[in-house]
């Protein structure tokens, strides 16, 4: 991995997408074809028992391997030349029974969906993980109130549970498409060299191979890459929800605003040159992820316009470019824990900053209780006219509507009026909602 391997990715996802790794599930497959071959006496048992005691990433040279794949174009050509010396070796009559019937493309395609399928467990894992936290978080802060942004202005009053609520709903929207797509992606491959079978593949064979390895089996795809591109698609919608959260927060951090901050620890979020800086830096490294992986999304959606039963080049463009999209992904779900779990938020300065514009965030509220009386055109045009005079007399909303108009408003009305906790709108219904529907989603899992 890269200089950067903790700032952009999860070390313990690492292992889960690594060279080593994929030879083994290569290796994997080998072994449960020539297992399911022998019990349909396709080819003898001692022949898949030895074939299965030799697919061990131990015996393989993996410097080798890596150094023969530019010869072959892909990683199963020198996998298989290897296994057949070894095969050769330990029982020379069981050396022609390996990869029989098989393309490259079957092993390195279904390889590739035993490796999504231990990600995907590792995916759901996290994203428990993070619903839960951001869960505790919404009701931390169901009723605490701060304001509204909409074009990076003032708006009018919301609470932060609202906030972290919705950050809530695009997590849990990526379970349900996790969830939804599995029975789509996790798919075996395993039909030849132009898909079509052969009489070392037959049905019986691709569905023993199916069970054994617990993933679907179907038709062939070998150039029909609409499950490869659904789950890329998947995982580029969590990086940009994930990013979400992180740009929301590092915007609630500016000075200006210091609302939030990310928890602090040793060394974290300085600045080489200005000591006194508490940089967003977890949220920088998910933004960053988020910035990158589109990019990553459109290869493989571009690599799906492939040629008749086998591609020239848009197979191979998928290899890479979907191990790091799964890998940045991973970095940025376990920065994103890491950043909610330890999130400080300030109520304080989330108070202090409701009132910043001396009131003007209440002016819709002022125009819909005059509405009953003077209409809603004349309401609108009075208090748009109140607001440019506050802002003109560096007063407070409410005291040019005292000053001015004393007429329209008792002191308490307008004490009510400029209330923030009267001025939320829907907010805790919202968050209520949300969260009994999370409540009654995972009851019926």
């Amino acid at each position: 991995m890269s200089l950067y391997r903790k700032a952009f990715y999860a070390e313990e996802f690492e292992s889960l997408v690594g060279d080593r790794q994929f030879v083994q599930y290569m290796l994997r497959v080998e072994a449960a074809l020539a297992k399911s071959q022998a019990k349909y006496k396709i080819i003898p048992d001692t022949a898949a028992q030895i074939i299965a005691d030799c697919c061990q990433i131990q015996f393989i040279d993996l410097e080798k391997l890596i150094s023969e794949v530019h010869l072959g174009g892909n990683a199963a050509i020198p996998l298989v030349l290897q296994l057949t010396r070894i095969i050769k070796n330990n029982h020379f009559d069981s050396s022609k029974y390996i990869h029989l019937g098989a393309t490259s493309q079957d092993i390195i395609d279904t390889a590739t969906i035993l490796q999504i399928k231990d990600c995907y467990l590792w995916f759901e894992q996290k994203l428990n993980r993070l619903q839960e936290v951001l869960i505790k978080l919404t009701n931390q802060h169901r009723n605490t109130p701060m304001i509204g942004r909409t074009l990076l202005q003032h708006a009018r009053p919301i609470t932060f549970g609202l906030k972290s609520s919705t950050w809530l709903q695009s997590i849990v929207h990526t379970q349900e498409r996790m969830r939804d797509c599995k029975h789509r992606v996790l798919k075996i491959q395993l039909f030849g060299a132009v898909g079509s079978g052969n009489e070392y593949l037959p049905k019986e064979v691709v569905e023993d191979m199916s069970s054994s390895l617990e993933i679907a089996h179907d038709f062939p795809w070998h150039s029909i890459r609409d499950n490869i591109a659904e789950w890329a698609s998947t995982l580029g919608i969590l990086n940009g929800s994930l990013g979400k959260i992180a740009k929301d927060i590092s915007l609630l951090m500016q000075t200006e605003v210091g609302e939030v901050s990310e928890g602090s620890a040793e060394g974290k979020g300085g600045s080489s040159a200005m000591p006194h800086k508490r940089n967003p830096v977890t949220c920088a490294l998910i933004i960053a992820n988020s910035t990158r992986t589109p990019h990553l999304v459109a290869s493989i959606l571009s690599s799906m316009t492939q040629e008749h039963e086998r591609s020239a080049g848009l197979w191979q463009a998928e290899w890479e470019v979907l191990t790091q999209l799964m890998s940045l992904t991973a970095g940025s779900l376990f920065h994103t824990i890491d950043l909610i779990e330890n999130l400080e938020v300030h109520e304080e300065k989330m108070t202090f900053n409701l009132e910043m514009t001396k009131g003007l965030i209440y002016a819709e509220q002022v125009s819909n209780a005059l509405t009953t009386t003077l209409g809603k055109m004349q309401a609108n045009e009075l208090v748009q006219k109140a607001c440019k005079l506050a802002f003109k007399k560096n007063k407070s909303l409410k005291e040019v509507l005292i000053e001015f108009h004393p007429d329209l408003f008792s002191g308490a009305i307008l004490d009510e009026l400029f209330n923030p906790v009267n001025s939320l709108g829907n907010s805790l219904d919202l968050i209520d909602l949300m969260l009994a529907r999370h409540d009654q989603h995972e009851n019926k899992l």
